[in-house]
């Protein structure tokens, strides 16, 4: 059962959501409120916001994935992206498209339009910019997405034209930088961060 929580300060387009989440099977309204102050304190696994969203001033820990609703042409930014914004939604956007956001957010993924992942794609100063915060080396990266393509080390070492032992180098680097235990759970992480793009 996926957890939503709604933030929208207009009272009709909350209750508008609120209908829509309550008769969604497998989505289970956790609250409603004018702004994000209530999150905190409900964890939901999904924020649904409406027009402009501000993350509470004092929320500790990791901000739940947010699916906003924009109030004019949406437009999907890196810097949204960076503060847990999953999916950007035209503020016309019909029921099935909202659910299949929140659903795709709860899942760990990003939901954007095509136009708006070529622009994210050619920003390539941006893209470059969140490698950084992840310490991740240019080559590192390189084989973090081989592996989110499901490629084996010999493969990857064939492509990238090194040995199978560097390779396994730069596996253990990657799980090291990223805390993580697997392969698997490396590129889930690399896809919240955004440096493997699905």
């Amino acid at each position: 059962m996926i957890r939503v929580t709604i933030a929208a300060a207009s009272p009709v387009v909350r209750a508008g959501l609120e209908s829509l989440v309550v008769s969604s099977p497998g989505i289970e309204l956790a609250g409603a409120f004018p702004d994000g102050r209530g999150i905190e304190a409900l964890r939901p696994d999904v924020v649904l916001a409406a027009g402009k969203f501000e993350p509470p001033p004092l929320f500790e820990g990791e901000l739940p994935p947010v699916v906003l609703l924009a109030s004019g042409p949406p437009a999907f930014t890196l810097e949204q992206f960076q503060a847990g914004v999953r999916a950007v939604l035209p503020p016309d956007a019909s029921p099935a498209t909202i659910l299949a956001a929140v659903e795709a957010a709860a899942g760990g993924l990003a939901a954007m339009d095509a136009r708006e992942l070529e622009v994210l794609l050619t920003g390539a100063p941006q893209l470059q910019a969140v490698a950084e915060t992840s310490e991740l080396t240019p080559r590192e990266l390189e084989v973090l997405r081989m592996i989110a393509e499901g490629a084996a080390n010999k493969t990857i070492a064939w492509k990238l034209g090194i040995s199978e032992h560097t390779v396994k180098f730069h596996v253990a680097s990657i799980l090291g930088k990223l805390e993580a235990g697997t392969r698997t759970e490396a590129v889930t992480i690399g896809i919240r961060k955004g440096l493997v793009l699905i």
